[in-house]
This record gives C-alpha cells, sequence and structure tokens, in this order.
C-alpha cells in the first residue's frame, strides 16, 4: 500500500505511515489505505496487538498541502462524501477489536492527533507535540471531533479546539490524549513493555473489553448496567473465561498466556 506498511512479529502487527517526505501527512491514497489495513487486520484473530507509528522525525502533520488544495476546489456534496470517508477511517481505526498502541515521536496535528485519539494507548516521546490546528487555517476539527471529545473532555476540546495552541508531550498527558511520556531513546522499550502486559491477558476479554467501553459512553446507569451484567455473564461462560477461572484456581498459567510466550 502506497504511504502504509505493515510489519508482522508474531502476535504483534506494526501499521507505519511511511510518507515522511511530507510528514506523513494525509492524502486520499493514504486515508484510503490506513483504512483497508485496520479492517484487514481487524478480521485477523490471530492478531494480539497493533502498534501504529510513522516513519522519520514528525508523527502525522494532518492534511497534505496538495490535497488540501485539491478540496479547495470541491462541491459542498464532494466536500461532504470526501469528509465522511476520513471519519469512516477514524472509526475503523477506533473499533480495532484489538488493541492499538500509538507511538508519536513527534509533531501530531490536526487529523495527526486525530489519530492519536483513537489509539488504546498512547506512548509519546518527550519531543512529542499536539495541536488542533485547523482553526489557524480558517477550518475547524469537525471530523476528529467525536473522537477527541469522547478522549479529552468537553472542557478541554473547547479550550483546545479555540486556540489551536500547540501542546508539549506533558500538557497533552495532563489532559488524557496520551498515557505515557518517555524519553525518545526509551520509547520502543516503553511500547515493548505495554505490549508484553497486552500480551498476557485474554484475548477475548481484551476484544470484549474495547466493546464495553464503547457500549458505555455516555449511558446512564440504568442502561449500563444491564449491559454490564450480561457482558459479564456471556464472557464467564466463554472457553476463555472458563479457562481463565480454571487456571487460576488451579494456579497455573492460562492457556493463552503460555502461547504468547512460546
Amino acid at each position: 500500500m502506497a504511504g502504509i506498511e505493515r510489519r508482522r512479529t508474531g502476535d504483534v502487527v506494526e501499521v507505519v505511515l511511511n510518507r515522511p517526505e511530507v510528514k506523513n501527512a494525509f492524502n486520499a491514497e493514504l486515508i484510503t489505505d490506513l483504512a483497508r489495513a485496520f479492517t484487514e487486520i481487524a478480521k485477523d484473530e490471530t492478531v494480539r496487538v497493533v502498534v501504529l507509528r510513522s516513519e522519520g522525525n514528525v508523527f502525522c502533520a494532518g492534511a497534505d498541502l496538495n490535497w488540501m488544495k485539491e478540496c479547495a476546489g470541491y462541491s459542498f456534496e464532494q466536500n461532504r462524501e470526501d469528509a465522511r470517508r476520513v471519519a469512516q477511517m477514524f472509526r475503523i481505526i477506533n473499533e480495532c477489536p484489538h488493541p492499538v498502541i500509538g507511538r508519536v515521536q513527534g509533531a501530531a496535528y490536526g487529523g495527526g492527533a486525530g489519530v492519536v485519539a483513537v489509539c488504546d494507548i498512547v506512548v509519546a516521546s518527550t519531543e512529542a507535540t499536539f495541536g488542533f490546528t485547523e482553526v489557524k487555517v480558517g477550518l475547524i476539527p469537525a471530523v476528529v471531533s467525536p473522537f477527541v471529545i469522547r478522549k479529552i473532555g468537553e472542557g478541554n476540546a473547547r479550550r483546545f479546539f479555540l486556540t489551536g495552541e500547540i501542546l508539549p508531550a506533558d500538557a497533552a498527558l495532563f489532559i488524557g490524549l496520551v498515557h505515557h511520556v518517555t524519553d525518545a531513546a526509551n520509547l520502543d522499550g516503553e511500547i515493548r513493555r505495554l505490549t508484553e502486559l497486552l500480551l498476557k491477558n485474554s484475548p477475548q476479554a481484551v476484544r470484549d473489553i474495547k466493546k464495553l467501553v464503547r457500549a458505555e459512553s455516555g449511558l446512564g446507569l440504568d442502561q449500563a448496567l444491564p449491559l454490564c451484567a450480561d457482558a459479564i455473564a456471556k464472557i464467564r461462560v466463554s472457553p476463555e473465561g472458563q479457562e481463565g477461572l480454571r487456571a487460576f484456581l488451579e494456579k497455573r498459567a492460562p492457556l493463552w498466556k503460555r502461547a504468547a510466550s512460546s
């Protein structure tokens, strides 16, 4: 795929934005390829962890300049259809059944910050910066907003969408856009540590947790509690749920943990 690479090591797949010459910026082709890559990965139950990363010293600078020039000549209908394709890409990453770790080594602006928002776990270098910079060029972060607001909350979104200011990594950590900040030299080590933690866990439970969190978002207690009861009942009678309980009672490693370490 042009602009996208996939690298697999055992149960772990890396999806790599590989357009460093344009700061890994989005164009129509990259959006299509990224959506296709995550669609295919989602169907592969042998995948346990996905790492989303990029080449070069910029994570993703947002929209490609040439693509922006092209969009400037679109009609309203063409712009709406284009925006729907971009939104679908973010949704596909957001709903990937496997845990997605974002590795952010540099600037993540506009749509790049949106990619950060749809990762489950985000590790950022101390050199990384973040910004919802659309307002600076007369635009709004509309397509990424459903995902970003759920990640950082309405109050933070109001401020940073309006100002378009650039956030250093520690500020992004404070508002919940990222989860870990580390020196550039330790970035891959932290990714490995988190990957190893995830590989110790039940694959089915991990997938069900992701679905549960999405389903509960925005629900009141009257709606959430029956959903939770159904979810735990279902996993308790599942093969992995039964195996996990037996392994715990028998004081041994569950089968998935032994498989991941073999």
